[in-house]
């Protein structure tokens, strides 16, 4: 009977902590991140921005050297080590190179000869479909051809690991499934010389449809809080019971409450009190989803994988508003689906002043920051504040970053709910005249 050999290990990340700042008051962005890349699958990195991915390729990719910790690669049976390329989410091309020239970049830093760069160039721009572009300059090409000169790039020197940084999040819905698909074919025939893909996304479907495994990053810090194996055949159905399911499963875990076993900080709305970090999500956006689930076909309850699909989000876009409903007692999140309360109910169906009316007592009753800047203003004779004292006494328990964000959010919601008034001017709260 033939012994069916283990997949051989390409890359192992050890213990990985990096801090952006000085440790160990800077911000610390990943915390004991493990991980082992082997031979032939794509494993994808996914979570809501900020949790680290991106840092953790750049670890991988050479380009940043992480605080504490390993990334090893391991040799082959010739003791060659592997080899990594990156493809990057913003094209990443010289405006003033043609696409061959782009190309050959890499194979010129290798020094390799310029017949054979020539060579090689123009089979990778043939491999990604580009054939007949070779001496066209990016300004020339849409954005879908400009990621493919960078996935040439990349290819062309050969490399044992593909990295790639959501290389679909600056396309267009139908240019990035074409794009991925493609590429997806490609892996699937053997034609790319790559023996893994490793690719950051914040796209729950793209993960399924793409990957054979998937990590799941929890955020401030990053951390992998589940590893889940995808054992679905390709091509995948994004249809099919077993995807939508798997689908639904990867939302219920980002949207689970944390546990007792969970670090205090995981999750979107880390601290208590007025320390609670809180996202830069609009009232207008909180109002459409609480319109989008109360009416047909959801009628009050939606998955959130339909609703990412119906409203074209991404789970970096439609967590934080969701859990922001939720944080208001507007929303309740019950597994992998949004179900709207009463009052979010009777917020969708209201006027404009019932609604600020409904939203400023969630505010009041929800919010501390909130609370606590309405209670400063009414207790002062002159019902005014810097919100530079308020911006303060965040940096007490936050980042400085993370604090001007949670100001700049509560100041559009107690302005919307008119709880105060805001003057950029004198950066200065105040009341609303009653009059």
């Amino acid at each position: 009977m033939a012994t069916i050999l283990a997949p051989r290990p390409l890359v192992e990340v050890d213990a990985l902590r990096h801090y952006y700042g000085a440790a160990p008051g800077g911000h610390l962005v990943l915390d004991d991140v493990n991980l082992t890349l082997v031979e032939n699958e794509i494993v994808g990195l996914l979570g809501r921005s900020g949790s680290g991915k991106s840092t953790l390729l750049r670890s991988i990719a050479g380009l940043l050297h992480p605080r504490e910790g390993e990334v090893r690669f391991k040799a082959d049976e010739a003791g060659r080590a592997p080899t990594v390329s990156m493809v990057f989410q913003t094209f990443a091309l010289f405006p003033w190179l043609t696409v061959l020239q782009n190309v050959e970049l890499g194979l010129e830093a290798q020094k390799v000869p310029a017949e054979e760069r020539r060579t090689r160039a123009l089979a990778a721009i043939d491999l990604i479909g580009l054939d007949g572009f070779e001496n066209a300059y990016p300004k020339e090409l849409s954005g879908g051809m400009r990621q493919r000169v960078g996935l040439a790039r990349a290819l062309v020197v050969n490399p044992s690991l593909l990295l790639m940084d959501e290389p679909f999040s600056a396309l267009d819905v139908l240019t990035a499934e074409t794009l991925r698909t493609d590429l997806l074919d490609l892996w699937s025939e053997g034609r790319m010389p790559i023996k893994s893909i490793l690719i950051v996304t914040h796209n729950i479907e793209e993960a399924v449809l793409m990957c054979d495994r998937i990590l799941v990053f929890s955020s401030n810090p990053g951390r992998v809080v589940a590893e889940i194996k995808v054992d679905l055949p390709q091509p995948r159905d994004r249809l099919d019971p077993p995807f939508r399911a798997l689908v639904d499963d990867i939302y219920a875990r980002m949207t689970a409450r944390p546990t007792a076993t969970q670090p205090a900080r995981d999750g979107l709305f880390p601290g208590m009190g007025i320390a609670m970090v809180l996202p830069r999500v609009s009232t207008n956006s909180l109002a459409g989803l609480m319109e989008e689930v109360d009416g047909t076909p959801f009628d009050g309850r939606a998955s959130m994988a339909e609703l990412a699909d119906s409203l074209q989000l991404e789970v970096d876009e439609l967590l934080p508003m969701a859990e922001t409903l939720q944080l208001l007692r507007f929303a309740e999140l019950q597994g992998a689906d949004l179900l709207l309360t009463s009052g979010a109910r009777h917020y969708a169906q209201a006027d404009v002043d019932a609604r600020k009316a409904l939203f400023a007592q969630a505010l009041l009753a929800h919010v501390p920051i909130v609370q606590h800047i309405r209670r400063i203003l009414d207790e002062r004779t002159s019902h005014t504040a810097p919100a530079r004292r308020f911006r303060d006494e965040l940096e007490d328990h936050m980042s400085p970053d993370y604090a001007d964000e949670t100001l700049r959010t509560v100041t559009q919601w107690g302005r919307y709910g008119e709880i105060f008034a805001y003057d950029e001017g004198s950066d200065q709260f105040s009341l609303e005249d009653p009059e």
